[in-house]
């Protein structure tokens, strides 16, 4: 089950002008509404949109298991380049103007759009993901472990290199993506003090394009790759493809994010090279959301997703990760410390 606080703050407005969704990118399907008279689930994607196969298609995948299995409508929007928080709280407003319930603000940089939209649709629940600081009565704040099961990952990646060498590369120098380092530099030392670990983040705002530029992303893999790394773990949304293809030119070890990279059809060119992904089940928060609304007992609060909920994990796609036996066990035996609390994993 997941661990759900409920924070009571009130919120209440009228609704402003909507966002005209030709305007913004969307992709809308047709369906009936709900027996409590809501359209259905709706999304605003983060930095990158859908197609960066990772944090947005996997909220997208999470739109269509809701889509399929309620048999309603959905939407989902892009983001548009140098907009403002003005702007994607006016996406958000538009979404729930039409009946959209819930609403789902993907990514952090959707905080005071989320914040501002509940206040004006109080009978509407919004969601963000990776955001824990909006404290209004009808917001989920859907956030998760990133550090348990990047911990996982700097285990796997001890145990497959060769030269003691293993980078990190972060989309944006923040806090979020400090959970993903640390985690990762606490599963490399904890299992092999002797492995390097090198680490990189691309830009220190998301609107210098660290989580949207796979150039960047491959450009930084390639200079940790000439510094001897044969591992490297990416948390840079889009960016991280760029690091994928470095690896798989220099024939070394590229670890996936958010979701299970080994499998995505973009990358397939490239799976061989990817070892495992340190994933969040954004697709299922999402999901469960939408579920909530529709049994009429909306999820609130805070919403975490980790290692014992089972919403953090390591992918084992590739067959060559899945068959080593010593690996295995490595992650096996950190995972249950870590459940336990045997094992403290840092998030900073």
């Amino acid at each position: 089950m997941r661990r759900i606080s409920r924070i009571t703050v009130a919120g209440a407005a009228t609704a402003s002008l909507a966002l005209a969704l030709s305007a913004c990118g969307s992709t809308s399907t047709s369906g009936s509404s709900d027996s409590k008279g809501n359209k259905g689930l709706a999304i605003a994607y983060d930095v990158g949109g859908k197609g960066d196969q990772s944090f947005n298609d996997a909220a997208y995948a999470g739109l269509e298991q809701a889509k399929k299995e309620f048999g309603y409508q959905t939407a989902d929007l892009e983001p548009t380049e140098g907009e403002t928080d003005a702007d994607k709280e006016q996406r958000l407003v538009s979404l729930a103007k039409q009946g959209y319930n819930p609403v789902i603000g993907v990514g952090y940089a959707y905080a005071a759009a989320v914040k501002g939209a509940a206040e004006k649709f109080p009978k509407t629940t919004f969601g963000i993901v990776d955001d824990a600081t909006i404290n209004t009565k009808n917001v989920a704040d859907l956030v998760f472990s990133e550090e348990q099961a990047s911990y996982l990952a700097g285990v796997a990646a001890a145990k497959s290199t060769k030269s003691n060498v293993v980078g990190f590369v972060g989309g944006v120098d923040i806090p979020l993506i400090h959970k993903f380092q640390a985690g990762f530099a606490q599963g490399v030392k904890d299992t092999d003090p002797k492995v390097k670990v090198l680490s990189q983040y691309l830009t220190q705002t998301a609107e210098e394009g660290g989580f949207a530029s796979p150039d960047k992303g491959k450009t930084a893999a390639e200079g940790q790759i000439e510094k001897k790394a044969d591992v490297v773990y990416a948390a840079a949304g889009l960016s991280g493809q760029g690091v994928i293809e470095a690896a798989a030119a220099k024939k070394v070890w590229a670890i996936g994010v958010d979701s299970d990279q080994y499998k995505q059809e973009a990358l397939a060119k490239y799976k061989d090279s990817i070892l495992t992904s340190a994933m969040k089940d954004v697709a299922q928060a999402v999901y469960t959301l939408a579920k909530s609304v529709k049994d009429g007992k909306p999820e609130t609060g805070i919403v975490r997703g980790d290692l014992k909920t089972g919403e953090v994990s390591l992918s084992d796609s590739n067959p060559k990760f899945a068959a080593d036996a010593e690996l295995q066990k490595a992650i096996k035996t950190a995972k249950e410390k870590i459940i336990s609390g045997e094992i403290k994993v840092k998030s900073s």
